[in-house]
């Protein structure tokens, strides 16, 4: 869609308060163009208060609804953590799994409006266009969709920070272009990403970066913090020995970790367009979260078990990746891995050193297939050692037909 196109349409916009948001708000405003804006309440840890958004957007000429997502957010970190879903270099992909609980949560507070366009400020090179885009299709096909930064009118008047500066100071709208940081941040419950300005080149350090939800592994105190988190059926569920609702589970781990420098990570990714990105991801609650959840998952998934949810857990990861989360593929392996986590109950302890996580124990654990008698190398009464003879014996037949025919070359 154009601008053109906009003139008889309700266009519901997804806004953040920052810069381009309040450009296009003002700029369809100016042009007549009936317009209401969106922001979602996903915990962001980077906003004291979200309702500062409206303040910021109040100039621009349209209304500004914020939706509070946040238990949503809550429970699709821990259905991302169940998954173990992590993108390129190993990140939790923060971002991806929001613009599936942001888009399935404002479409209704649009609908309600009258909304008929959902409008984003994602730019034509990135992911975020096409999850915006996607989501809507799959939740609101008869919703129609306007990218701003891909309308060669705006883009032509618009070509950088400067331009949309200027044009909202002529209107008298504070239009600060950015102080001392130069990298863009979105955050959210999950974690913040962090790109683009001068994280795009590869000599630029990723610690350029200042942490928003703790600290650099070198700058976190030097001492070994012990946490303990109690999961059932692969969802965590107290912390220390509290019991927490979700929301207030994630952020009492995004302290604990934060403030030790866990969950810091680096990657250059593929994006779904076909090109490469750098970032810096912060996420400390689901890194500790995460790294407590393989430990009850070593104990409770035979060899074959293990080997299946790694496949599915890269295809979820894909997935919300490519903004795919509703899709049937990734429900089904969700559904699977949900079969396999179900005997994921446990309390882990574990200590937190400088970006480490370290095991300490594993206990309440009903379903571990793990037993000290047939793992022991000392005497015990469990597997007896003679009955693996006729096991290598077995073994040995395929071994030595494979060599007598030629087949093997060391």
């Amino acid at each position: 869609m154009t601008l053109d196109d906009l003139r008889e349409q309700h266009v519901g916009l997804c806004v953040s308060g920052g810069l381009d948001s309040r450009t296009i708000t003002r700029k369809l405003v100016d042009l007549g163009i009936r317009v209401t804006c969106f922001t979602a309440d996903l915990g962001q840890p980077d906003e004291e208060d979200i309702q500062n958004i409206r303040a910021k957007m109040a100039p621009c000429g349209a209304e500004t609804v914020i939706v509070d997502l946040r238990r949503e957010m809550a429970e699709a970190c821990f259905e991302v953590l169940q998954a173990q879903a992590m993108y390129d270099g190993g990140y939790w992909n923060s971002t991806g799994i929001a613009r599936a609980v942001t888009v399935r949560g404002l479409l209704p507070e649009m609908r309600r409006r009258g909304c008929t366009v959902l409008g984003h400020g994602a730019t034509g090179r990135g992911n975020d266009q096409m999850r915006f885009e996607r989501y809507t299709n799959v939740l609101a096909p008869d919703m129609k969709v306007y990218a701003p930064w891909r309308d060669p009118a705006l883009l032509k008047e618009f070509p950088g920070r400067k331009q949309m500066a200027e044009f909202l100071s002529a209107r008298g709208i504070p239009a600060p272009t950015g102080g001392q940081k130069r990298y863009s941040t979105d955050a959210n419950l999950a974690g913040l990403s962090h790109e683009a300005e001068d994280l795009e080149s590869l000599e630029t350090p990723c610690t350029i970066v200042k942490p928003t939800m703790g600290v650099w592994p070198q700058d976190a105190p030097d001492r070994v913090e012990a946490c303990t988190v109690r999961f059932e059926s692969g969802r965590p569920v107290a912390i220390n020995g509290r019991a927490l609702p979700p929301v207030e589970l994630m952020r009492e781990v995004n302290r604990i970790g934060g403030r030790n420098g866990i969950g810091m990570k680096h990657a250059l990714e593929n994006r779904i367009v076909g090109t490469k990105s750098r970032g810096v991801y912060e996420a400390p609650g689901m890194e500790l979260l995460g790294v407590a959840l393989q430990f009850v998952y070593q104990a409770t998934m035979d060899r074959r078990a293990a080997a299946l949810f790694s496949r599915l857990s890269r295809l979820v990861a894909d997935q919300i990746y490519d903004g795919r989360y509703f899709d049937p593929a990734t429900q089904a392996a969700r559904a699977a891995i949900g079969v396999l986590a179900a005997h994921a109950t446990g309390t882990v302890r574990v200590g937190l050193y400088r970006g480490n996580i370290q095991f300490i124990s594993l206990t309440d654990c009903p379903a571990s297939l793990y037993r000290e008698e047939d793992s022991s190398m000392e005497a015990s009464a469990g597997l007896n050692p003679v009955s693996s003879q006729g096991f290598a014996e077995i073994q040995s037949v395929e071994a030595r037909a494979l060599a007598r025919a030629g087949q093997i070359r060391a």
